[in-house]
């Protein structure tokens, strides 16, 4: 056998290795797409840029959005109906509902229908005769209401009014419209069917109509 030629023990030849550097250099990467050298185009060029072939549609300026009603609960929805029924009344597109205030006021005699008292705020009873209370002090009302009462039960009257006033300018409220819905359901109780606040025609508020039973005292 002939002697042994004397081989390196490691065979490293690399005739690629600077490839990806020079390519990179002369603008190419690996995958064959161009480098771009603007690094540093801000986001804004790069928005006009995309939108430089866009054209607006001058049909799309005003594009009417339908707004979805904003859902209440229930206690707004409540408090929003009682504002906006203020407000109507206000501005007079909704009449008052007497029997819906705080200062309406009914008595019924427990021998009669309830059905009375609605009749008699309806005004389904004539008034024949009235008594206007305004600037009498309780006390002299009181003798005032006493005579009346006794005079239409002698002339044979059914219904008849009662002026009170609403009391607005008295610091302690309507002194006398609460001292004459007593005296009715109390001692003239036995001559008295019914009495309720009287039509907003007729004093609405400041005045009761009071049904009295036929027959003399």
């Amino acid at each position: 056998m002939g002697a042994k030629r004397d081989m390196p023990e490691t065979v490293a030849y690399h005739p690629f290795e600077r490839l990806k550097e020079l390519m990179t250099a002369k603008g190419f990467v690996p995958s064959g797409r161009p480098v771009h050298k603007e690094q540093d185009i801000s986001d804004e060029e790069i928005f006009v840029r995309a939108m430089k072939d866009v054209k607006e549609v001058k049909e799309f300026r005003n594009i009417p959005i339908r707004r979805k009603k904003p859902v209440l609960p229930r206690a707004e929805k409540q408090e929003f109906k009682v504002l906006r029924m203020l407000a109507e009344i206000a501005n007079g597109k909704k009449p008052i509902t007497l029997s819906d205030t705080q200062e309406y006021v009914e008595w019924i005699n427990q021998n009669y229908s309830a059905e009375m008292v609605r009749k008699l705020h309806e005004g389904r009873f004539s008034v024949q005769d009235f008594l206007d209370l305004h600037g009498f002090t309780v006390e002299d009302a009181e003798v005032e209401v006493e005579n009346f009462i006794k005079g239409s039960l002698k002339k044979g009257f059914r219904c008849v009014k009662i002026i009170h006033g609403r009391g607005l300018r008295s610091p302690k409220g309507p002194v006398l419209k609460d001292a004459i819905a007593q005296w009715l359901a109390g001692r003239y109780r036995k001559h008295v069917i019914a009495f309720v606040t009287a039509r907003q025609c007729d004093g609405g508020l400041g005045a009761i109509y009071v049904l009295v039973k036929k027959g003399k005292t």
